[in-house]
């Protein structure tokens, strides 16, 4: 039944409570698709052995009577930066390469106890360093809608494997934009959560204080489910929230039941509508805005000053982080060990392991966070970039007093095409101008289809943002807005995605 592979995990779902067909059947139906087209995208980096004898455990419960929850038996791709029990967890990179860990990340616990089925681990620039998935160890992803054109990054493979019908849901990280600027690229919906809002237990760390996992769908309610599964509080995550957070399904189900904007402050942050996007992508952003204005929504124009040295210093907090983090790859503990010929100390196998397992970009980042790090030189980049994060954390806050919620770009351009910036990492990384701020902050950010830009016929995304802990105002308007959009095209916009 290859049509299965064409519906939204809640139309699986219903499909799969109503008995209408098999955890098995649906499962199926996607390994088929991984198949017959995952040659030409290289979404995935390893496939599970046992997600069909695990879809036949979920139709036994099903069959028994057992309780499930809504997304029991909806296969879902899981972004290979979260550890895995039953399959490598190498974050892109070669010195991990084969690495199984000894235990599974608490966001692929929770998808196991909610019984989703892991198809597999989707490809990613190496330790989430990069906007394109060109960085990867094992190759870069494709673009379902343009072969030639990046997925974006560093979640290229979870978007692609949405996107491409390869999985109906899968699981990402955004450290700083990396779950939504591939959604705006590949017409797919991407949400980081409030910082602290889904555990970060089992995730391999980039920047600990930018790092968060979230959903990668293909509608907004999809999104939600998933949410409602992963998030939570999680005692073995230091910086886990304890709140007790509301249903986001349902927020998404209100949101998109009667859409509406009637009354909800629309903030647009004047320096995230730059002059220099790309102009299809501003074209569509300006529609969008005449469109909710149209269904109620109060258009207010907020200023956020020191957006503009938010790339700055998130290019000084995120290496310093990472040049930390990464010291834990050192060939003593697991990983790749490489021995120098003729052999040689601790520190000459060190120096041979990192040299030979760390990919270009990441080695830019580690010297350019031991840089920042170094003594004499503190105060000066890694100090005044945290004291900048503080200014644009007070942005925000001045913002959301005149605003409900915050829209801009997702991405300044559509998917450019694979090797046109990968030698210029200044041009990569302005392609997360839009998203970076949100994961300074902490605050949520969502990424939804905003229509195909007229000049190359490839997605745009819009960005919504709220408070943090606003998760659920982000699923609620989201979802009113995703409707208004798909009420004036006529159509979704991943109808209209190529077929492989």
């Amino acid at each position: 039944m290859t049509d299965l592979i064409h519906l939204t995990a809640s139309e699986l779902s219903s499909k799969l409570i109503s008995g209408e067909v098999f955890s098995v059947e649906v499962t199926q139906a996607h390994l088929d698709r991984i198949a017959a087209v995952d040659g030409d995208v290289h979404a995935f980096l390893h496939l599970s052995k046992d997600a069909l004898d695990t879809a036949a455990g979920v139709d036994v419960l099903r069959k028994s009577g057992s309780p499930l929850g809504p997304l029991a038996g909806v296969p879902i791709a899981i972004k290979d930066v979260l550890c895995t029990l039953d399959m490598p967890s190498t974050a892109g990179s070669k010195i991990l390469e084969g690495w199984v860990p000894p235990y599974d990340a608490t966001v692929v616990r929770k998808l196991r106890e909610a019984n989703l089925i892991p198809l597999g681990k989707t490809n990613m620039d190496e330790f989430a360093m990069g906007s394109s998935t060109e960085f990867s160890a094992y190759g870069p992803t494709h673009n379902p809608w343009d072969l030639d054109r990046i997925p974006g990054g560093s979640g290229g493979g979870s978007a692609a494997a949405v996107a491409s019908f390869e999985a109906p849901l899968a699981v990402g990280s955004d450290t700083g934009g990396s779950i939504r600027q591939p959604g705006a690229v590949t017409g797919t919906v991407g949400v980081k959560p409030t910082y602290g809002g889904v555990s970060r237990y089992g995730a391999i760390a980039l920047a600990s204080s930018l790092d968060q996992v979230g959903p990668v769908t293909r509608t907004v309610l999809d999104a939600a489910l998933l949410h409602d599964v992963i998030g939570g509080h999680d005692p073995r995550d230091s910086t886990s929230l304890k709140d007790e957070w509301p249903s986001f399904a349902a927020a998404a189900r209100k949101g998109g039941s009667t859409p509406s904007l009637k009354g909800v402050r629309v903030g647009v942050v004047k320096e995230l509508d730059a002059p220099g996007f790309q102009a299809g992508v501003t074209q569509r952003f300006h529609e969008t805005l005449d469109l909710l204005q149209r269904n109620g929504a109060e258009i207010v124009e907020v200023s956020a000053p020191n957006f503009e040295y938010a790339v700055a210093a998130y290019y000084l907090i995120l290496p310093a982080e990472a040049s930390s983090n990464l010291a834990k790859f050192d060939s003593v503990r697991f990983g790749l060990r490489v021995n120098p010929v003729g052999g040689g100390t601790v520190e000459d196998v060190m120096a041979a392991t990192r040299e030979a397992g760390f990919g270009p970009e990441v080695k830019r980042r580690i010297i350019l966070g031991t840089y920042a790090l170094s003594a004499g030189y503190y105060d000066a980049y890694y100090g005044s970039a945290q004291k900048v994060r503080t200014l644009i954390q007070r942005d925000f806050a001045s913002a959301f007093e005149k605003a409900d919620i915050l829209i801009s770009p997702a991405a300044p351009t559509t998917a450019f095409k694979l090797g046109e910036k990968i030698d210029d990492p200044l041009a990569m990384y302005l392609n997360d101008v839009t998203t970076i701020p949100a994961n300074l902050a902490g605050i949520p950010g969502m990424s939804i289809p905003m229509g195909l830009a007229p000049e190359d016929g490839l997605p745009t995304g819009l960005q919504l943002m709220a408070p943090a802990r606003a998760d659920a105002r982000l699923y609620e308007h989201g979802a009113a807005i995703e409707a208004l959009l798909e009420q004036s095209w006529g159509h979704t916009l991943i109808s209209q995605a190529p077929s492989l």
